[in-house]
């Protein structure tokens, strides 16, 4: 087998692999994509290696926490772009979508009964390290799960860190041994045993493939399903790797000249718009590391000698291309090591010891203005500026990266308790966000609280030390009117889309 690196792959139980099973599996949960991934590579390697057929699970639950239309369609897009990419081919692809809750309960079991090896995604977040944990105690075969999270390997860093500046460095001086072992842009390029006919018949029973209506997009089909039909689909943010890779190519071509200086501008908007991508798996941060490489003509002999763990320089790329490898590298790869090293990285006791004593000194503090859930939910605050950003979240599934921060600081600043302010942010980023669930998402919110920051001064009521944001500081700052324009929200009209 090829070197995919030990560090990324873990063995999750004391059963052997099975030569004489009926097919490898590949049990895709996080990765959701066919390229630039360890997992799958990893699985075919497997199938080559035994000379069995090579099968591919994915499922999509309808029980989870914050199920909707939204989430569940754009995973879907990608599902049907894998039954295309993968008919007649030797790999046989299975896309089940659970029609009740705990209906898919068994069939990660049923399917192990029969395999060599089960091979699934090492992520660190949301319900899928305990469902994995719980699939291994129940499958009667040698079971691994390959870390395809990010450019540094998870396992690299044996401890969580408090700090950005902190992470850079270590990343700094640990990454570049690492940068050199990426995955196969094309795992499953090099042949393949033949393709499994078909699934048993009694598995096939049980647990049918997605129906093509539901794959296709029919409004009808997705109705049917025990969800919240509240959240509608992001027509303009379509899910699977086509779509992905024509964002990245869009960010390369139209906006990375512009980000290290309107990154920040509402107006301008030139963000990559990559993270729902990169979140369901559908984009691989290797991918996107490779792609702006080789629009930069980067080698890795332009990497700084010295680890200072500042933001510009180190990679020897452009300024605008450094900004964006702070944020896709740096600030996302920190929130997957929170979550990979701390259990309650999604509570408030994860936040730094400062940051609690500060906001419990202040939490007697009046507070000038509250608002509960719904009112936050509805946009319906006195703030014209964070409701925009709230139309845009509820409309679109994102709201622009500054804007986002200044979302949090006030749900702080108009909640009861810090306690109330994070969960408000957890349920809202949660089931509007295309992004959430993720450990990005989790830093995103947690920074509003103080997590990778330091105490600020002066003391302020309700922040205490905790960094402080106004609207009426963002608009001086920042041009923000034609973003207001759209995301306004008029009498008895919904912002433009």
């Amino acid at each position: 087998m090829t070197a995919i690196p030990g560090i990324r792959i873990e063995t999750l139980s004391s059963w052997k692999v099975r030569p004489n099973g009926d097919y490898v599996l590949y049990w895709m949960t996080a990765f959701r994509r066919l390229s630039w991934s360890f997992a799958l590579e990893r699985a075919a390697e497997h199938s080559r290696r035994l000379g069995k057929p090579l099968v591919v699970l994915e499922a999509l639950r309808c029980g989870y926490r914050w199920a909707n239309d939204r989430i569940h369609r754009f995973v879907l897009d990608g599902m049907a772009e894998k039954v295309e990419s993968l008919a007649g081919s030797e790999v046989l692809y299975h896309p089940y979508v659970e029609p009740a809750p705990g209906a898919g309960q068994g069939l990660l079991a049923a399917l192990g009964q029969r395999a060599c090896v089960v091979v699934t995604d090492d992520y660190p977040a949301f319900f899928l390290p305990r469902m994995v944990a719980a699939a291994a105690r129940h499958v009667p075969v040698a079971m691994e799960k390959v870390d395809s999270n990010g450019l540094l390997p998870l396992r690299a860093a044996d401890r969580s860190f408090t700090a950005a500046y902190h992470f850079r460095r270590f990343l700094q001086k640990t990454l570049p041994a690492h940068l050199g072992h990426a995955p196969a842009e094309d795992p499953l390029g090099d042949p393949l045993p033949p393709r499994l006919k078909a699934l048993p018949g009694e598995i096939l029973k049980r647990w049918p493939a997605a129906p093509a209506e539901l794959l296709a997009g029919s409004p009808a089909a997705l109705a049917s399903l025990p969800i919240d039909h509240g959240v509608a689909p992001v027509a303009e943010t379509p899910g699977g790797e086509a779509a992905g890779r024509k964002a990245l190519e869009r960010f390369l071509d139209e906006r990375l000249e512009r980000y290290a200086g309107g990154r920040n501008e509402p107006d301008d908007d030139v963000t990559s718009g990559l993270s729902p991508y990169l979140h369901f798996g559908h984009v691989s941060a290797h991918e996107v590391f490779a792609a702006l490489a080789a629009r930069e003509r980067w080698s890795p002999d332009r990497l700084a000698r010295s680890a200072s763990g500042g933001r510009e320089g180190w990679w020897g790329m452009s300024p605008a291309a450094e900004k964006f490898l702070d944020e896709a590298v740096t600030w996302r790869e920190v929130g997957y090591n929170v979550a990979s090293q701390r259990q309650d990285y999604d509570r408030y006791e994860s936040l730094p010891d400062w940051a609690q004593a500060t906001l419990a000194k202040h939490e007697p503090d009046p507070r000038p203005h509250l608002y509960d859930l719904e009112e936050l939910e509805a946009g319906a605050t006195h703030d014209e500026v964070w409701n925009a950003a709230q139309a845009q979240l509820a409309a679109q599934g994102r709201i622009h990266n500054y804007l986002r921060m200044l979302w949090g600081k006030k749900i702080l600043q108009w909640s009861r308790t810090p306690r109330e302010a994070l969960a408000a942010m957890i349920e809202l980023n949660n089931k509007y966000a295309l992004d959430g669930r993720d450990p990005n998402s989790y830093s995103g919110i947690f920074w509003c609280l103080g997590r990778f920051d330091r105490p600020w001064a002066p003391e302020r009521p309700i922040f205490g030390t905790v960094r402080y944001m106004t609207s009426e500081s963002t608009r001086k700052k920042l041009r923000v009117d034609a973003y207001l324009s759209r995301w306004t929200r008029r009498p008895g009209q919904l912002p433009l889309l």
